[in-house]
């Protein structure tokens, strides 16, 4: 349970309709083989002990009595099991009959859950057998010679473990317009559970994984599904067994229907993350007033699950979580940064009446990128091309590599060229301040940046045009940018775009048709080591100054970016998950290390995020003082580098 994850996982045990025997020992095999997995939260199918498809055997005393003692078998055998585990049952109770869920804990029963949405229609025909729980008359029961909580209105609450609370739908209740779980979530259950019985029939499955994953998503929950399989009856419907974790939207596992006869599936839910989520969420809050209070209250029954540690997740920790995983996800994704960066400038061209737009290009990936967003936009606009201005302004550092890139570029896409050379007057820049020009200090590489943005910014007024930023969300948090020099704008295209995306994003666009002459520049721009090229090359004319060997790699500090941002994480936190993600990639010391760095720097150059010029935001994060992120500019890092040397 450290670090927030809760293991999880859905059984789908093969059963014999009406043989509780035979199914409680298929059920106790999959808890052993949970226990042996660390699993902690165990769900099986709806009415597993018995099986779904018993029809008028429900009424048979028999069926109902040994339903119970099989109950009591998996009690006994779950007492010194570390558990929670769901099971399904009938139980008669106020001269009714109900279709129940019972959450065990360590031999003892927690509560008991009546099926709220009894069907009535289409395969299912439930309420000739099985009444609401709304017309429950009790609110507890005896049931294994414990008196225990029962009722639709239950949540079970961890003492011991943050944000771990529980809620249950049962089946048919996720398919109404507001799911129990609807008003569990707003109350403040991070899981629910469902026991379902859902048969299959052409397409059913598909909108049933939407189901449950928009409900996920709705109520920012973990929602584990567990549908019962093979051994139901056949006689008019076939069970898959389909079953399903999601977290807040997002599949983390599924048994496709008819995979197995029986299975367990299991991952880890992030209970920090769903936390994190909601306190974002205003609108999720906004439900928590009076009115549904009145429609709908809950007792909490409260436990102590003990803590255990995960020897290892189970699930996928991206090492890039900017970027989508599958090739389909990456188009996609691409497609709309593309498109909010090129509309962003689309209007702000049209708004401010510009004539023109201005723009350094330097043969790195950002300028690269900004240029392309220009192309795009001039293109949709039917302007010409000759009124995109770009500029090269080789200095000290520039190399062939990145000059002959940057040329063959704007020959290629056809905009107006113009080459500036910075070194006089920069040399000339040194002089007046008593600079000595051998000094490879801040104020050699600053003065380069300053110079470059002041002609852009002077072209611009003379064209009646608008320069148009190329720095990105990474160099932003970094501070990785000089102030008032390539930090500066007049409207700033890539300011939401990380530095692991742009790669991504450029592959994109060079596979579309109309950019393949570009294709084998942009690969090689790809290629090339980031750098701001502000010191001399090498003696053979090669990049010296690489930004990755001064400041760490730039996906690590996506990465710490991202989860910082985004959840809200600690360090320690962060630092875990990094490891999961980089686990074959850096060692922890390494990690430490360049997470030092980011914190530091960040905060250290929150004044140049303060006066940002305007730029659109792409991600689920962005910097933008008018927006995602409002910080006091003298903010110290004490906390946060006090934790992380509290780890060394």
């Amino acid at each position: 349970m450290d670090n927030g994850f809760i293991r999880v996982g859905a059984a789908v045990p093969k059963i014999k309709v009406a043989d509780c025997k035979s199914n409680c020992e298929e059920i106790i095999h999959f808890i052993d083989e949970a226990d042996e997995n660390h699993v902690q939260l165990l769900v099986f199918p709806e009415l597993c002990i018995t099986a779904y498809s018993c029809g008028d055997l429900f009424y048979q005393d028999i069926l109902l009595e040994e339903a119970v003692n099989g109950l009591q078998r998996i009690l006994d055998h779950t007492r010194d099991k570390n558990i929670l585990i769901l099971l399904g049952m009938p139980l008669a109770l106020d001269n009714q009959l109900f279709n129940c869920a019972v959450l065990i804990l360590k031999g003892k029963i927690l509560g008991v859950v009546a099926k709220t949405s009894i069907p009535n229609h289409g395969d299912f025909y439930e309420k000739r057998w099985f009444s609401s729980g709304n017309n429950a008359i009790s609110t507890e029961i005896d049931l294994c010679n414990q008196r225990v909580p029962f009722g639709n209105d239950l949540l079970f609450q961890a003492s011991n473990i943050k944000n771990l609370c529980i809620g249950i739908d049962i089946c048919q209740d996720l398919w109404t317009s507001i799911p129990p779980s609807s008003f569990q979530s707003i109350n403040g259950a991070t899981i629910i559970i469902n026991p379902s019985a859902s048969n299959e029939y052409v397409g059913k499955s598909l909108y049933r994984k939407d189901l449950v994953k928009q409900q996920s998503a709705n109520c920012i929950v973990g929602y584990i599904y567990a549908s019962c399989g093979y051994g139901e009856s056949t006689s008019d419907m076939v069970y898959s067994g389909h079953s399903m974790i999601f977290e807040n939207g997002i599949l983390l596992k599924e048994a496709l229907p008819f995979s197995e006869d029986s299975y367990m599936i299991f991952s880890e839910l992030d209970l920090y993350r769903i936390d994190s989520e909601r306190k974002k969420a205003p609108a999720f809050t906004d439900l928590i007033v009076k009115d549904i209070n009145k429609i709908i209250t809950f007792r909490k029954v409260y436990f102590e699950l003990d803590k255990i540690d995960i020897p290892t997740l189970t699930r996928n920790i991206d090492v890039h979580p900017f970027v989508p995983n599958d090739s389909q996800s990456k188009d996609f994704c691409s497609r709309e940064v593309f498109s909010i960066q090129t509309n962003g400038l689309r209007k702000r061209i049209e708004h401010t009446a510009a004539d023109k737009v201005v723009l350094g290009i330097s043969g790195g990936l950002d300028s690269t990128l900004a240029l392309l967003v220009c192309i795009e936009t001039f293109d949709r606009l039917n302007k010409d091309r000759k009124d995109i201005l770009a500029v090269t302004m080789p200095g000290f550092g520039t190399t062939d590599r990145t000059y002959d890139n940057a040329l063959n570029l704007m020959k290629e896409l056809g905009v107006t060229i113009k080459e500036i050379d910075i070194k006089d007057a920069c040399i000339q820049h040194f002089n007046d301040i008593e600079h000595d020009i051998k000094l490879y200090d801040s104020t050699y590489e600053n003065a380069q940046a300053r110079e470059r943005t002041q002609i852009l910014m002077d072209i611009a007024n003379k064209e009646n045009g608008l320069v148009i930023g190329t720095g990105d969300l990474s160099e932003l948090a970094l501070g990785w940018t000089t102030y008032n020099g390539d930090h500066m704008s007049m409207y700033a295209v890539n300011i939401g775009v990380p530095k692991t995306l742009i790669s991504t994003l450029l592959s994109w666009i060079s596979n579309l048709e109309k950019y393949h002459n570009i294709k084998a520049i942009i690969e090689d721009i790809i290629n090339t080591p980031v750098s701001p090229e502000l010191l001399p090359p090498t003696q053979n004319g090669e990049i010296d100054q690489k930004t990755e060997s001064i400041i760490g790699p730039y996906e690590l500090h996506d990465f710490f970016l991202y989860y910082m941002l985004r959840f809200g994480f600690k360090p320690s936190r962060i630092l875990y998950l990094a490891q999961e993600a980089f686990k074959n990639q850096y060692d922890k010391k390494i990690i430490i290390k360049y997470l030092k760095i980011f914190y530091k720097r960040f905060f250290i150059h929150q004044f140049k995020r303060s006066c940002l010029p305007d730029g659109p935001k792409v991600c689920s994060v962005s910097l933008s003082p008018r927006g995602d992120w409002r910080m006091p500019s003298d903010a110290s890092f004490r906390l946060w580098l006090d934790e992380i040397e509290s780890i060394e």
